[in-house]
């Protein structure tokens, strides 16, 4: 079975480690997924989104990592609407047991974020939400 390709969006100024944490589990010899690490590092300027837009149209699903400041994050919030947009499947991932994790400003109110386990990872990276 073919690994589903999943675009990563996270707050750059502060759960990069979450997505490091994520890396880690798709090299996991049962993942069923890939990263397309293709996650937006530049200032919001210029046709950033028109690049995003497309990274996003070339992956199954999107993963959202959601921190204690998601909802300040523009651009998660703006890959999310796009994602929107485009049909693609996302769902949102509670980053830190520790921490109140925020929703991004475009999700919406019906979305629920989802405990970060490996065998909820697995389920949501197959569809089921």
């Amino acid at each position: 079975m073919a690994k589903k390709r999943v675009f990563v969006s996270f707050d750059y100024d502060n759960d990069a480690r979450l997505k490091d944490l994520l890396v880690g589990q798709s090299k996991l010899e049962d993942s069923p997924f890939e990263l397309a690490d293709w996650s937006i590092k530049e200032h919001m300027t210029g046709d950033w989104k028109e690049k995003a837009r497309k990274r996003i149209r070339a992956v199954d699903v999107v993963c959202v990592l959601c921190g204690d400041k998601t909802h300040t994050a523009t651009g998660v919030s703006a890959e999310v609407e796009l994602a929107q947009e485009e049909k693609k499947e996302y769902f949102l991932l509670w980053g830190y047991k520790d921490k109140t994790c925020t929703k991004p400003t475009k999700a919406k109110s019906t979305d629920k974020i989802y405990k970060w386990s490996w065998d909820n990872l697995k389920s949501l990276i197959g569809g089921e939400r």
